[in-house]
């Protein structure tokens, strides 16, 4: 061998090992990925029974809450109203408070908060915590079909309409007033019609 001259060591391969070794590193990674996603897939089920059981808990306290508005319309309100229509020379002989109106199949078309009548009106009245523009729109439909239902059964009384809320909106108390309804508002510890001046109840 001459001087300056150097010695090459042989490249080896990769050994079975080596390939054997990298086989196994992921594998191994392969399965902690594996079990990950079946941990969040986990995570997401309990996450969602949870979210499921909230929905329907909720559920029962709304239906719970809806029961004691009712509570709070037959023992408050309607009592009072029938006072205050009193003084407005509507003698109501009768009030009844979540009144529903069925059709031949028990299909319920309409659901009155308050029902007060004689034998010359009826009046439908719409109880809200915070009364809106909807809700005056909601009940002119339901006043629809509470005067077909009315002519269906041969009712000729006159009906008229009212809302009510402990919050009214000034927006949706001119909307009720134009739109022909009574306005009934919160006033201390009863409740006070308003009566704009010009204003004239509807009739369905």
């Amino acid at each position: 061998m001459t001087a300056g001259t150097q010695m090459r060591q042989p490249q080896m391969g990769l050994t079975f090992q080596d390939v054997w070794a990298a086989m196994m590193e992921s594998r191994a990674e392969h399965d902690r990925m594996i079990a990950e996603t079946d941990k969040k897939i986990q995570e997401n089920a309990a996450q969602q029974k949870k979210t499921d059981q909230l929905i329907k808990d909720l559920g029962k306290q709304m239906g719970g809450l809806h029961h004691s508005f009712g509570e709070l319309a037959a023992n408050l309100v309607a009592p009072n109203l029938v006072a205050k229509f009193r003084d407005l020379h509507y003698t109501f002989t009768k009030s009844a408070c979540e009144v529903k109106f069925k059709d031949a199949e028990g299909i319920t078309l309409a659901e009155v908060d308050v029902w007060l009548e004689n034998g010359d009106y009826v009046m439908a009245v719409e109880i809200k915590g915070k009364l809106l523009q909807k809700d005056v729109d909601d009940h002119l439909k339901r006043m629809k079909i509470l005067h077909d239902y009315g002519n269906d059964h041969g009712d000729t009384r006159k009906l008229l309409g009212a809302v009510a809320g402990a919050i009214v909106r000034k927006d949706a108390r001119d909307y009720a007033v134009k739109s022909g309804f009574y306005v009934i508002e919160q006033s201390g510890d009863t409740v006070k019609i308003e009566m704009p001046k010009g204003f004239t109840p509807k009739t369905w």
